[in-house]
């Protein structure tokens, strides 16, 4: 018995064999490729497909299910998909069953572009191969191993079914960062009916299936998200954002100097960082090192090694305290508009109340790069949730880019993540005194690369789906 069937009954009609695995749960693997795929021959398509639910063809990867790993019982290799909405168009769906699919997910993160913040550089005109040519992409595989003759082996056997127009891989780096400097992946959504040994200790609220699987409650009384027809088919599904987000450190750590050479010589200097702080920073540090961590910190919400700002705003040194057990309160120390404070409010007070815990997403992804030729660098993010617009639209929309959860961030993105540009930039660092310090003047440092918009299938919707005839 998997950890995940041990905790599922509440809820008897929770199959954990009928839900994609990497949903629920995280992989422990450190390395991934995805590929992208088009459907070139329908039928080749809907036999692999068969094939890949049923997992007894030696040739074909078998889709891994929640059910299917545990801490115990740890795959050498993991293989999941996600198809878009052109996918499912490719493989058959007839016309009066894709037109009871949500219209974010019809239209596509490219045509979304604006409502996500891409434009200008994150365009998608700006997209590169095979992102360039959404509709073409019906399919996201992902393969997910430490061995390096693995991502080689299934690659072959999935191009045999499909036209592969591009791949992308990804790897943990080390001490689970990410190339801003951060710790990441330490917050996450845990889940009712289903034990993860890794949030043994977390005292977060515990969140209904339904944030991510649709046929479940949902944080809203008597709400469910819509399930697309056949409901009994489609249930058990979830919606992923995949995006390629490129990380422009150089402009990030240039940018932290400037700040920190501002802040040397404004007088209330000593309110952001008392005197002497500086040797709980970095275990020990100059003072415009110490100031350039702290801007760092307050942008982001925590500081660089994980610790949160909101519990610990004059060092980095955590001690006995919880990275994840904590909320935000009035007059807290981490700033409003930091990316952790816009992404998850928690319990703290913001103007769309009802949404605190509502709008939680599951993120997946591993860093890319640096590419040989250009240095390009970044994170290849999975964004789960039921709803795009309820939840990851919403997010990066109300939240990330126009700060609507709290009045004293309106009107400005996010510094880490959101669409800024130098001459309209803004960002307010805290102090121990009710005055605040105004950053402006830097750049975009998160730029969009590519990216689509997939369903994650369960199991009976994959097995339907090879089963279309015409």
């Amino acid at each position: 018995m998997s950890e995940i069937d041990a905790a599922v009954s509440p809820t008897k009609d929770f199959a954990p064999q009928n839900v994609q695995g990497n949903i629920l749960r995280g992989y422990r693997h450190g390395k991934v490729r995805h590929l992208m795929l088009e459907v070139s021959n329908r039928d080749v398509a809907r036999r692999f497909l068969a094939a890949s639910a049923d997992g007894t063809q030696k040739d074909v990867p078998r889709i891994t299910r929640s059910a299917d790993w545990s801490r115990d019982n740890p795959l050498e290799t993991c293989f999941n998909i996600g198809i878009t909405f052109a996918g499912l168009r490719a493989l058959g769906l007839p016309a009066e069953q894709l037109a009871t699919f949500p219209s974010e997910y019809a239209e596509g993160m490219a045509r979304r572009a604006i409502k996500l913040g891409d434009f200008g550089q994150s365009a998608p005109e700006n997209w590169p191969s095979p992102f360039d040519q959404p509709d073409r992409i019906h399919i996201v595989a992902s393969i997910y191993s430490n061995d390096e003759t693995a991502f080689d082996t299934v690659e072959v056997q999935v191009g045999r079914a499909f036209t592969i127009l591009g791949t992308r891989n990804g790897r943990n780096l080390p001490d689970d960062k990410v190339f801003f400097g951060y710790t990441d992946s330490i917050s996450q959504p845990r889940f009712k009916h289903v034990f993860d040994p890794d949030q043994v200790g977390v005292d977060e609220p515990k969140d209904p299936l339904g944030t991510v699987l649709l046929g479940y409650v949902t944080h809203f009384e008597g709400v469910e998200f819509a399930i697309p027809e056949p409901k009994n088919v489609f249930r058990d599904s979830a919606f992923n954002a995949f995006r390629v987000l490129q990380q422009n450190t150089d402009a990030f750590e240039a940018y932290l100097s400037k700040a920190a050479t501002e802040l040397e010589k404004n007088p209330r200097q000593y309110e952001l960082l008392p005197k002497g702080a500086e040797a709980n920073i970095n275990g020990g540090t100059n003072r415009h090192e110490a100031l350039r961590e702290v801007v760092a910190a307050q942008m982001c919400g925590r500081w660089r090694n994980g610790t949160p700002y909101e519990l610990s705003p004059n060092s980095d040194v955590l001690g006995d305290l919880s990275k994840t057990n904590y909320d935000y309160k009035f007059g807290s120390r981490c700033p409003a508009g930091s990316h952790m404070r816009r992404a998850n409010p928690r319990g703290g007070p913001i103007v769309q109340r009802v949404a605190n815990y509502s709008r939680r997403l599951v993120r997946r992804g591993m860093s890319y790069g640096p590419d040989p030729e250009t240095g390009e660098h970044g994170l290849l993010g999975n964004f789960i949730g039921a709803n795009y617009g309820a939840q990851f639209e919403a997010v990066m929309c109300d939240w990330i880019n126009f700060g609507l959860q709290d009045p004293e961030i309106t009107g400005t993105n996010d510094p880490l993540l959101g669409a800024n540009e130098p001459e309209t930039s803004v960002f307010y660092l805290t102090t121990s005194t009710e005055h605040r310090i105004r950053l402006s003047g830097f750049p975009r440092f998160v730029i969009a690369r590519g990216g689509a918009y997939t369903m994650l299938p369960s199991l009976s919707a994959i097995r339907y789906l090879s089963g279309l005839k015409g």
